[in-house]
C-alpha cells in the first residue's frame, strides 16, 4: 500500500498518512457495508485516491507533479487490481538503500517502510531509545525530500553499484529475523519472510545477476533448517544437535541449484561464498560427516574478499572443528586486539566453547559468563546458562 501511494504523492511523509486514512476509513465503513473480496486492493485504491486529493488542494503540487514517477491524471486504479506491484515495492527498496543514506539509516528505512515495523520494533533492532530512532527517521525522510532522491529504479549504469547495497540491507533484515538480536523468541519470522520475499523480487528484476543468485541461495539454505533449531521446551538446538530430517529438503535442492547458478556467471561473491558453506552443511549427511576443511578453504576465500572480523570468526570456528579445539583457540586469540569482537557474544561463546572441550573449566566458566552478559536474547541466554550449569556438574 504504502509503496504504491508514494509513486503517486512522491513524498513517503504524505503517503504514510494517506495509508492511516485508507485504514482509518475501512474501521468506519466495513462494519456497515461489510469487509470487501480484496482487501489489499480496497486499501490502496483509498490510500491513493487520498494521494491524489491531497495533491490537487494543497499548494505545492505543482512543485511536486513533475517529479512523479508518473502523472496523477493517468492514475486508474481499481479494486480488481492487485496493489502490491513489485516494481513499486523495488522502487521503494531502492529509495531506501539510495547511497545518499548511511547504511544504519538505510536498515532502518527498510524495516520500517517496506518491512512494517513500529519505530519502537526498530529501535529495538538497533539498542537504541524510541525517541531516538523516531529521529533518526524522520531525518532519513526529510533527507530524501530535500535532495531530490528519485523514487525511481536506477539507470543500468547505476545498478551494479546501487544492488550491493540493496543486497546488504536485505541481507541485514534477513540476519535480523533468523536471530532476533533481543526478547524472548528466538526467531522473528515476519522479518525472515520479508528478506525472502525482497530478494525473489529483485531475482525477478535481475534473473542474471550472481549476487542475488547468492543471497537468495543464502536465505534459503539458512531457512531450511528453521523447524528444528529450536527444541521440544523452546531450548536452543545446536547444528549437531538438529534433526537433519526435518529439514526442509525442497528449499535445499532450490539453494544449491542457486548456488551452482551463481557461481557459473563469473568470479564467486561474498554471497556465493556464504551459501556454499551452508550448501555444504545443508548437504552433509551429519554433523560428523561435515568437510570442515573444505568450509574453511571457502572462509580464506571469503576472507580475502570481504575482510570482515565476523568472518574472521567464523573461519575461526570452523578450524576448531577441523583441527580440532587448539587449533580454533588459536585462531581466535589472533582475533583479540580486533575491537568489532571486544565484547561480543559469539566471540565469547565460540572461546568459552573451546576451552570447555579442552576442559579449561575455569577459564571456560569466565568465558561463559562474558558472553552472557553481552547477550541479549533470552533463548541463547538461556543456552549459555545451561553450558554453565553444566560446567558446574
Amino acid at each position: 500500500m504504502l509503496a504504491a501511494t508514494i509513486r503517486v504523492t512522491g513524498d513517503i511523509d504524505v503517503a504514510e498518512e494517506c495509508v492511516q486514512e485508507a485504514y482509518s476509513q475501512a474501521l468506519s465503513t466495513w462494519p456497515r457495508t461489510g469487509i470487501p473480496t480484496n482487501t489489499g486492493a480496497w486499501l490502496t485504491t483509498v490510500a491513493r485516491r487520498k494521494a491524489i486529493d491531497q495533491l490537487r488542494r494543497t499548494s505545492t503540487h505543482q512543485r511536486v507533479l513533475p517529479q512523479l514517477v508518473e502523472p496523477v491524471e493517468d492514475v486508474t486504479f481499481t479494486v480488481k487490481e492487485t496493489p502490491l506491484i513489485a516494481d513499486d515495492r523495488l522502487r521503494l527498496i531502492f529509495t531506501c538503500c539510495h547511497p545518499a543514506l548511511g547504511l544504519e539509516t538505510q536498515v532502518a528505512l527498510t524495516l520500517r517502510l517496506l518491512c512494517g515495523l513500529s519505530t519502537s520494533e526498530v529501535a529495538r533492532a538497533f539498542l537504541v531509545s524510541d525517541s531516538t530512532m523516531a529521529a533518526r527517521l524522520t531525518r532519513a525522510k526529510k533527507k530524501i525530500s530535500a535532495s531530490h532522491i528519485p523514487y525511481r529504479m536506477p539507470g543500468s549504469d547505476e545498478l551494479p553499484a546501487r544492488i550491493d547495497a540493496v543486497l546488504t540491507v536485505v541481507h541485514l533484515v534477513f540476519t535480523t529475523g533468523h536471530t532476533a538480536p533481543s526478547g524472548a523468541d528466538l526467531m522473528r519470522r515476519d522479518l525472515v519472510e520479508r528478506s525472502l520475499d525482497l530478494c525473489r523480487m529483485l531475482r525477478v528484476l535481475l534473473p542474471d545477476d550472481a549476487s542475488v543468485m547468492g543471497l537468495l541461495a543464502l536465505i534459503v539454505l539458512m531457512d531450511a533448517r528453521r523447524n528444528t533449531r529450536i527444541g521440544a521446551e523452546g531450548e536452543l538446538l545446536l547444528l549437531s544437535e538438529q534433526d537433519r530430517d526435518q529439514w526442509d529438503r525442497r528449499a535445499i535442492d532450490e539453494g544449491v541449484q542457486l548456488v551452482r547458478d551463481s557461481l557459473r556467471q563469473g568470479p564467486a561473491g561474498r554471497f556465493a561464498l556464504m551459501a556454499a558453506i551452508a550448501a555444504l552443511h545443508a548437504q552433509a549427511p551429519s554433523w560428523d560427516a561435515t568437510d570442515w576443511r573444505e568450509i574453511v578453504a571457502l572462509y580464506d576465500l571469503l576472507l580475502a574478499q570481504w575482510p570482515s572480523p565476523v568472518v574472521a570468526l567464523n573461519r575461526a570456528v570452523a578450524i576448531g572443528f577441523a583441527d580440532g579445539p587448539a587449533s580454533g583457540l588459536h585462531a581466535l586469540e589472533s582475533l583479540d586486539v580486533e575491537p568489532h569482537l571486544s565484547g561480543y557474544c559469539y566471540f565469547e561463546s565460540a572461546r568459552a566453547d573451546f576451552l570447555r572441550r579442552l576442559d579449561r573449566v575455569d577459564d571456560a566458566r569466565t568465558a561463559y559468563q562474558t558472553a552472557l552478559a553481552h547477550c541479549a536474547n533470552d533463548v541463547e541466554r538461556a543456552f549459555l546458562a545451561r553450558r554453565l550449569d553444566e560446567l558446574a556438574r
